[in-house]
């Protein structure tokens, strides 16, 4: 079967999305079972994997847009960001450049645990709509994921693989390299 007669729903980067979407949603959600340090380490690897996933998602006409929905409910998103932000404590502010609303001089505090709950979400959504199992969910569940890499969550980690870099590497120092 050549990719253009294999049906929307089984095209591999499709499905590797999802496999690593839901691998994101099942961590974040038991969050409350690791340390500030193992989370530090889970999305230090788990980041990466997501851009390049978001970014490989192919482009979708979609014709029946009532099909798209949202399942992640406010209650859950506070259960989710209160319990990172207790996890992360002191560390769960940062500055960073907002590159979509950047106009030279401004940078925004940013709390990485709504940044990581605001991935949850959307990539919750995308889980559960996929998972429908009917075509238009599917579809709408692909180029929804795809928008929101594009305007949203794709922003997001790449802003958390900066301070997560910065928390698990922060103690080393210049002099730790002159000696290589």
């Amino acid at each position: 079967m050549t990719d253009q007669q294999e049906p929307i729903e089984q095209k591999k980067q499709i499905l590797e999305m999802l496999t690593v979407s839901n691998e994101y949603c099942m961590f974040i959600e038991k969050a409350y079972d690791y340390s500030k340090e193992e989370i530090l380490q889970y999305i230090h690897r788990m980041a990466p994997l997501l851009y390049l996933k978001g970014s490989l998602l192919p482009e979708i006409k979609i014709e029946n847009p009532e099909a798209y929905e949202r399942f992640v409910t406010e209650e859950v998103w506070e259960n989710i960001f209160n319990e990172l932000r207790n996890k992360f404590s002191k560390d769960d502010e940062f500055w960073f450049i907002d590159e979509v609303t950047f106009n030279g001089d401004e940078i925004a505090k940013g709390s990485m645990a709504e940044q990581l709950t605001d991935i949850y979400q959307d990539l919750k959504d995308f889980v559960f709509l996929y998972n429908k199992n009917t075509s238009d969910a599917i579809l709408n569940a692909v180029a929804e994921c795809r928008h929101l890499f594009h305007v949203n969550w794709g922003y997001k980690i790449i802003r958390i693989q900066k301070q997560v870099h910065h928390l698990l590497y922060q103690e080393f120092t210049e002099d730790d390299y002159a000696d290589l």
